[in-house]
Formats: structure tokens, sequence, C-alpha cells
């Protein structure tokens, strides 16, 4: 049976600006574009007590928490203390997955000790040597460790026993599985459906013919199901972001600014960590209200705010008015094997 840990740093962007400065300590702080027109990239606790959230307008955030101290974004310090962080996992396991800079899957399951004692120490560790808190969710597969991880925010820890998967699921209201936002709740609503156990009275095909292929990834997700193992770093294919709405975006215009943020991060990841890497194309992504998804993409040597703009608009279309709750921006790159043997192979002249 495996072990598996879901590690959430606290607030992570504004918990660093306020260990930072001190004098911040207690005020309500959101990290992003100091410009009326941009918007948060996350918010501590003090601030969500108003309503601000990742991804709102800087505008937005202001009416709800005038007092709202806005601190302008610096990646190299997040990516910093995100090595620090992912040192200390490395202590204990190889089999790390980060899912952000902020947190990231463990599977510990070769380690003696059990997956509580393990997240203790690893939190106890990070607290130590960086100032910073992180959360903690404990299971035998990585959707009941996620789900774990937010149980007891901010600064603690949740385990989930595999003898304890089956109910621990069935009481969740279906809004804890990954994809069911608020519209999702609604439709599911309509059904009857309020929990997981409610979820599992249909069966696969009745779930496939409403939902489609989400359908059966709702079957199993309501059970507790989820055979994905834990990936360590590999040579990456792609380079993207992408931002899940707490509330649905109705039109392409109000999803240019979010999308301007994620590039922005985007820039900073490839010319910190990727720089040697040949770009192949751009992407956007989006997640309908329905659950259905749509990729555009276009070949493109570098990031292009234009083309990505572009690709947003002709995305949207295929939806055909119906409202967005994800959207994520990509780079794909060439495969560097690929590359390297064209070379060996296409200059006979050496």
């Amino acid at each position: 049976m495996r072990k598996i840990i879901h590690i959430d740093m606290d607030c992570f962007y504004a918990a660093i600006e306020v260990r930072e400065n001190p004098a911040l300590r207690g005020r309500p702080v959101a990290v992003g574009g100091s410009r009326r027109r941009g918007v948060l990239t996350t918010a501590n606790y003090e601030a969500r007590k108003f309503g601000c959230r990742s991804a709102m307008p800087v505008f937005k955030a202001l009416e709800l928490c005038p007092q709202l101290v806005l601190v302008p974004v610096r990646f190299d310090l997040y990516r910093a203390e995100s090595a620090r962080i992912r040192a200390i996992f490395g202590r204990f396991t190889d089999a790390i997955e980060p899912l952000s800079l902020d947190e990231a899957y463990l599977d510990v399951s070769h380690l003696q000790s059990g997956g509580a004692a393990i997240a203790r120490e690893i939190r106890a560790q990070i607290r130590e040597e960086t100032g910073l808190t992180a959360s903690a969710g404990i299971g035998p597969n990585k959707m009941v460790s996620k789900i774990a991880s937010d149980w007891n925010k901010p600064d603690g820890q949740f385990e989930v026993t595999p003898e304890e998967v089956d109910a621990f699921v069935a009481a969740l209201p279906v809004g804890r599985l990954w994809g069911v936002g608020k519209r999702g709740r609604e439709e599911l609503a309509v059904l009857g459906v309020e929990t997981c156990a409610d979820l599992r009275k249909f069966d696969r095909i009745e779930l496939a013919r409403r939902f489609g292929k989400w359908g059966l990834e709702l079957w199993n997700l309501c059970r507790g199901i989820d055979d994905r193992v834990v990936q360590p770093d590999r040579t990456r294919k792609s380079l993207g972001s992408e931002e899940t709405f707490s509330e649905n975006v109705l039109t392409a215009q109000a999803a240019i600014p979010p999308m301007r943020a994620l590039l922005e991060g985007l820039k900073e990841d490839l010319a910190r960590h990727h720089s040697d890497r040949v770009v192949k194309s751009l992407v956007v992504k989006l997640k309908f209200s329905d659950f259905t998804r749509t990729t555009a993409e276009r070949a493109h040597p570098r990031i292009d705010e234009e083309i990505f703009e572009e690709l947003l608009a002709e995305a949207w279309k295929r939806g055909e008015g119906k409202p967005v709750r994800l959207i994520g921006v990509a780079l794909r790159f060439e495969d560097p094997d690929a590359t390297a043997q064209m070379e060996f192979f296409g200059d006979s002249s050496v």
C-alpha cells in the first residue's frame, strides 16, 4: 500500500513577503500587480477574510478591502525558497512530483515510519529552516492526500488511512472533487447529487452519457480510486501554468488579464530554469463550464502575448458561448534528443 504525502505551503508568496517585512504581520496582504488593472497572484488569510483571492482584479480586491497592502511579485525570491523546500523533501524521498512552486506530492512508501510522522517532520524542518508554514495531507493515493492537505489549513495536517478512504470520500461534498466547480455543483444538484455517496448511485454509463469522458473520471473519483503514480522530474516536453476560477468567466475579454498574469510567471520560469530549451509552439487551454476542454496551438519560437490572445479567441469560439472555468497557457519544447540527433546526421562536413 502506497504512502503519499501532499505538501501545500500556506499562502506561499504572501507568507514570504510578510517574513521579509515583519511590519506586514497581521495585515491583509496580497501579491500582484500594483496597477488597478492588474490581478492578484495570491492573498494571505487576513485578506481572504474580506473575500480577496487569486486571479481577482486589483480594483475589485481594493473595493472589498481598502486597507489591502499590495506587494509586487518577486519570482526570483519565491523560486529560491521553493528550491530550499524541495531540498528538504529530498532528505526523505527521491519520488517528488512538484505541482507548482508551493506544492508537491511525495511518495514515502519505502520508509518504515508512518506517513503522518514523516509529514510532521517535513513540516517542522520547513518551519525551522525557512520560517514558513506548510500543511500536509497523507493518504494511499494522490487524490485523497491532496484533499486531506486542505483539511487542517493553515499549518496542520490530516491523514486518511486505507481503511478510512471509502467513508472519507463518500461523505465529501462533490465540490471537493478535482474539476467540480460552481457550475458543476449546480448541474449535479439538479440530479440530487450533493455528496460523493449520492454520486455513487449513478453507474458508469449514465455518468458518461451526461458528462462524457469526465463522467468516467467522476465514477472513479467519487469512490476514492486514483492509480496515478508520483512522477519525479523528467525532461520536460512542455512548460505551463493554469488557473481555475472560483466563478466562471463569461467573456474572452475578461480572461485576458488573468492570462497575462499566467504569462508573466511563464516568462520567469522559462528564463530562470529552461533558457536552454527550444520553444516549438504556444498553447492556450480552456475548460468550459460543462467540463469539456479544448486547446489552441500555434508554432512560434518565443512567448508572444498577441499570439496568446489570438489563441484565446480561437479556443473561446469553440465553446459557442459557454462560460469558462479554467484557463491555461503553455509552451511546447523541441525534443532535445531529437534535436541533437538531427544535428548529428544533418552535417556531414565535419
